[in-house]
């Protein structure tokens, strides 16, 4: 059964990563926000941590210890510091991660890049920027031409971080999805930066694909392919336990806002109205924050998680808001000043819905 007591080690993780997003993250999301820049020792200070090389395999430097339920605990914990921030530190697993798990051998030598001295960032692109994109169905297609495979369509809310290598693009072969390695510098690939309502530090691209032409062995997993719904699956537990992060991150300023504000004579948190909003984002954050785990949990047990991640996505994303607004609310006035972070988590959460594959577990 799930245990709902994170091990010794876990809680060890726990509690490494929560002082790291209190001291390091936290501190420095407000102005990476206004300047629209990832603080890029805050990024080496994590890779150093090793909070993706220790779940990648041994054989390419890593620890070998690769757990979504660990993973869904470190996301929420860096998204609660801030949710670019934590985005471009879990980026290197955007590539690392499904190379590692269905890569063939020859792409499996290529993960000694994320285990090294100095932070590399991964990046996949599976969104794209049409009103029925369907993870399933990607429109971007992947034609195999003799010898190589030849790329067409268009991918948004791609991570665009400098110092990136290989770009994993997801596309329709046959009609079934695959993903395929494409680097950022091949014949006929475009990027543009996005400017999004949130995620602003974060840079994102929309990419423009247009005969792009990669050899077969860029296929994920070579001729064998890979199980990109599995990879789906960790997306949405990471972007379900991101959310939660966001959530208790709202919850807490807006708490402690509360408790400090005199109004009439008393704390602003004595009121009843007030008292019973927080009360119900505190629920509503811990029932988003199980089905996450329940979902992780599934998926380390190798066992199929597509419903249970599916629901944690929809639930958490649904929460996120309703918190991130809610803690807008009890500010007050002075929750849609710049100089508060619930502008900013409003903001970020809005994303969620939008967001896909963002972040693996």
């Amino acid at each position: 059964m799930i245990d709902f007591q994170p091990t010794d080690e876990q809680q060890l993780v726990i509690d490494t990563v929560r002082q790291f997003a209190q001291n390091e993250v936290r501190p420095q999301a407000r102005d990476c926000d206004e300047s629209k820049k990832l603080p890029e020792k805050v990024l080496e200070q994590a890779h150093e941590l090793g909070l993706v090389a220790n779940a990648l395999p041994e054989s390419a430097g890593g620890g070998g210890e690769r757990s979504a339920v660990t993973g869904a605990l470190v996301a929420e914990e860096l998204a609660w510091g801030d949710l670019s921030i934590a985005l471009a530190i879990l980026s290197p697993g955007l590539t690392a991660y499904p190379i590692a798990e269905f890569g063939s051998d020859a792409q499996k030598q290529t993960l000694s890049a994320f285990t090294g001295s100095r932070f590399v960032p991964g990046s996949l692109a599976w969104v794209e920027p049409r009103f029925d994109s369907d993870p399933f169905r990607p429109q971007t297609t992947a034609r195999r031409d003799g010898a190589d495979y030849v790329l067409d369509g268009a991918k948004c809310f791609v991570p665009w971080l400098d110092g990136g290598g290989d770009v994993l693009v997801v596309a329709s072969e046959g009609g079934a999805p695959q993903a395929f390695l494409v680097p950022r510098d091949a014949k006929g690939l475009a990027a543009e930066r996005e400017k999004n309502m949130g995620i602003l530090a974060l840079p994102t691209a929309e990419l423009t694909l247009t005969g792009v032409r990669v050899p077969a062995a860029a296929r994920l997993g070579g001729d064998a392919g890979a199980d990109l719904r599995r990879v789906l699956n960790q997306g949405r537990v990471a972007l379900a336990a991101m959310a939660v992060g966001v959530a208790r991150a709202a919850f807490e300023v807006a708490r402690d806002y509360a408790k400090e504000r005199i109004v009439f004579g008393v704390p602003v948190a004595t009121k009843q109205a007030i008292a019973f909003k927080l009360a119900d984002m505190s629920i509503e954050i811990d029932a988003a924050r199980l089905l996450a785990w329940e979902a992780a949990w599934k998926l380390d047990q190798g066992q199929d998680a597509t419903r249970e991640a599916l629901l944690a996505k929809r639930q958490a994303q649904r929460i996120v808001m309703e918190v991130t607004d809610g803690a807008v609310q009890v500010f007050g006035g002075h929750g849609y000043i710049r100089d508060y972070l619930p502008e900013m988590h409003l903001r970020n959460a809005r994303g969620f819905a939008s967001f896909e594959a963002l972040a693996l577990v």
